[in-house]
């Protein structure tokens, strides 16, 4: 599989520009300059930055002039410290992945989707000529299979666009199901070598998720660790996600527990659409909650990323700071600096 270099082993620094309180007071003092240095210096080597439309546009589509210095000040310090960088669409008119922020409509409403490619064609005019250390994310877990068709034939016409501004610019498009990896063999077919297909991994949700309070079915004192039959994963998944969570581990001996195998298996048929494609592969998101304890969090860590190793897919953490996900977080001190071991492949 052909792999996408320079994006290698990188961290989001959600929060800061996206799913946030937007303003001036948010923006100036969630992320500064020294967390650019400090990624520099943990080893990583780009970070993902998502960014939801209200920072760069208002309700009426007037562009915002304010939120484009942010997007300039994280690419400068990205390239000031040698960092590749990822600019993620979070949210756009008309969609977001968050139900609670009820946003609906853009995959049938043709001013929202006018609206995200004058964002994109915005984004290309003012970062095109970045392309040797900046990538395109255009939009964020799609959630519903059902939006599938419109999805691809919107990233169709969005890429077009772009390509008339910024013919190279390496851009990333996942598919349905919050950028499920199961939705890799779904998207539309790459219009050229600089595509990238891009999957989330929180699985199994059980372990990562557990007492997640925004799923409404998982009670907030569940726990779990990570080694643990996967007779019990399917089990509590019915208890906790619904029946549909459990079928992933039909394939699996029940008394095996996960190991890198796990994710080898799970990440089997986007592997082979990514080489019959001839398209790097990357996962934008992954991550533990802050609920496990770290221990059991690093063994998560340790598994995902030796099957990633092993088919040279890059990603990125979530997350920097808080968002329930924190990896500079004081929980994480005494195991930081094992998993910063982890995320650089050493």
């Amino acid at each position: 599989m052909r792999q996408w270099k320079g994006y290698e082993k990188g961290i989001n620094f959600g929060g800061w520009l996206s799913q946030c309180d937007h303003t001036i007071n948010h923006y100036d003092s969630f992320i500064q300059s020294e967390d650019f240095a400090k990624v520099k210096e943990w080893g990583l080597d780009h970070i993902r930055i998502p960014v939801d439309y209200d920072l760069i546009m208002d309700e009426g589509g007037v562009f915002r002039e304010l939120g484009f210095r942010y997007l300039d000040f994280a690419i400068a310090e990205c390239r000031k410290n040698g960092l590749n960088m990822i600019l993620d669409l979070h949210r756009t008119p008309g969609f977001s992945f968050d139900p609670a922020v009820a946003e609906h409509g853009f995959f049938e409403n043709a001013r929202y989707q006018d609206l995200f490619y004058r964002i994109w064609e915005a984004f290309a005019e003012r970062y095109g000529e970045y392309e040797d250390s900046l990538a395109f994310e255009l939009l964020n877990e799609v959630t519903e299979k059902e939006y599938c068709d419109a999805w691809n034939r919107i990233a169709d016409t969005c890429i077009k666009r772009i390509r008339r501004i910024a013919p190279t610019v390496s851009i990333l498009v996942g598919g349905y199901w919050n950028n499920s990896v199961e939705a890799v063999r779904d998207i539309g077919f790459p219009q050229d070598e600089h595509i990238i297909y891009n999957f989330h991994c929180y699985e199994p949700l059980l372990f990562t998720h557990q007492g997640a309070r925004w799923i409404s079915s998982m009670a907030l004192d569940f726990r779990c660790p990570f080694k643990m039959p996967y007779s019990e994963y399917a089990a509590k998944s019915v208890e906790h996600l619904g029946a549909a969570f459990s079928a992933s581990f039909d394939r699996f001996n029940p008394q095996d527990t996960p190991d890198a195998s796990y994710f080898e298996a799970l990440f089997a048929d986007a592997i082979a659409v990514a080489d019959e494609r001839n398209v790097p592969l990357y996962c934008g998101e992954y991550g533990v909650i802050d609920l496990v304890d770290p221990e059991e969090a690093l063994l998560w860590y340790e598994a995902f990323h030796a099957a990633m190793r092993k088919h040279s897919i890059g990603s990125a953490a979530w997350s920097y700071r808080k968002m329930d996900f924190g990896i500079v977080d004081e929980r994480m001190d005494g195991v930081r600096e094992r998993l910063l071991a982890v995320l650089r492949h050493d």
